[in-house]
């Protein structure tokens, strides 16, 4: 199977929300304490900074204290060349922030599908390479949500692939692709044949949060703590920017979580 190697994406506009002080209740894989909410929006000021250096216009969405996750507003929607996805999230606490995403989606994009029950997809298992689309299948996101997703972008012109995951919350969790057939991998993909085709640039098990770092117009943001994985980044060829996101990690969210890019 060869990589897609298509144009680079090229990002003109973000959506955030700014997070809710009910953050220090967001779901959590791992007990990092709770997130300091006075921290958390301090560091999310600084990314949606940093979205800027890279040229992003940035529609920033006031904080909703329905959902203590809704921060990570990737999870909600899939937006692509052709069309944007709102998802079906796999946590039922989350599920009422797709709706509250809808409206705003809608302001850009004519053509919207979304992803029905018993489905579920979270924007966290989907990874854009070109007009193909990698999808895990995690506890998050199920077989037949995978499958629903494969047949909207068939209709739109473009594909998707499974991935099963094991023991990994999201696919983004362990991979980011940088453009230019690179991508940043872990462990557990490293000997995937699905991901022999690529350049791979090796994440050190003791760096393994770096993985989920974001590419946005040939500079990549690399969560802040993580030199080795930093320099790696840089030695491909890139500029970086180390962006602060350890109160979002607490609550098991990353850089791509805090922003849908289109």
């Amino acid at each position: 199977m060869q990589a897609h190697r298509t144009s680079k994406a090229k990002f003109a506009r973000a959506i955030v929300r700014k997070p809710c002080r009910r953050i220090v209740a967001g779901l959590a894989s791992a007990d990092l304490g709770k997130p300091d909410y006075e921290n958390a929006l301090a560091q999310h000021d600084e990314y949606v900074a940093a979205l800027e250096t890279c040229g992003l216009q940035v529609t920033a969405l006031p904080a909703d204290e329905r959902y203590p996750d809704s921060t990570f507003v990737e999870d909600t929607a899939v937006l692509t060349s052709q069309c944007a996805i709102l998802t079906k999230p796999g946590a039922e606490s989350r599920g009422g922030e797709v709706e509250a995403i809808r409206e705003v989606v809608a302001g850009f994009y004519d053509r919207i599908e979304t992803i029905q029950s018993p489905a579920t997809v979270e924007g966290g298992d989907v990874m854009r390479v070109g007009n193909r689309f990698y999808i895990g299948l995690s506890g998050r996101t199920n077989g037949e949500g995978a499958n629903q997703l494969i047949g909207i972008l068939r209709r739109h012109g473009m594909e998707g692939l499974k991935v099963p995951l094991n023991g990994m919350l999201h696919l983004k969790t362990g991979l980011s692709y940088l453009e230019n057939g690179n991508l940043l991998i872990t462990e557990p993909f490293s000997e995937d044949a699905t991901f022999r085709p690529f350049n791979r640039i090796e994440v050190e098990k003791q760096e393994a949060y770096a993985a989920n770092s974001l590419w946005i117009n040939d500079t990549v943001l690399v969560p802040k703590g993580f030199p080795a994985t930093r320099a790696r980044i840089e030695s491909a060829g890139y500029e970086t920017i180390a962006v602060d996101v350890s109160e979002f990690r607490k609550i098991d969210g990353g850089l791509s979580c805090l922003s849908l890019r289109f």
